[in-house]
């Protein structure tokens, strides 16, 4: 069988939706046509993250990462598409799957707003009790 040109992974996290793919390169990182500085702002908490699963492969500089994202915040985003490089990692190489689990990188994290509840001003919070 050929060799893949490119592995691929759909990471998720609230509302956002990340599309990624790994090339055999060099380590560059693009979202969304821009550079993962230009696109997250000069917060460094998220391409710290985002790199992560990288790291923790081994293969910090042996991957270019080409990413689409959409929906969600900045976080939610953010933690989209460190949830896609690692399954795209997983696509590259399954044996790395103990050491990303461990992490703590390939579960889902499935926390989302709660909706709000009729009667109530949010989803939890009551309008304030009055005795008279």
């Amino acid at each position: 069988m050929t060799e893949k040109r490119y592995y691929q992974g759909t990471g998720r996290r609230k509302s956002a939706v990340a599309r990624v793919r790994l090339f055999p390169g060099s380590g560059e990182m693009i979202v969304n046509g821009k550079s993962i500085r230009e696109y997250f702002g000069a917060r460094e908490l998220y391409a710290r993250e985002i790199a992560r699963p990288l790291e923790l492969a081994g293969a910090a500089g042996t991957y270019n990462v080409l990413v689409k994202v959409r929906g969600g915040g900045v976080t939610g985003q953010a933690m989209a598409v460190r949830h896609g490089i690692t399954r795209a990692l997983l696509d590259a190489n399954a044996e790395l799957r103990p050491t990303l689990k461990k992490a703590g990188l390939i579960t889902r994290d499935a926390r989302v707003k709660e909706r709000k509840k009729a009667g109530l001003k949010r989803a939890r919070k009551r309008p304030q009790y009055t005795k008279r």
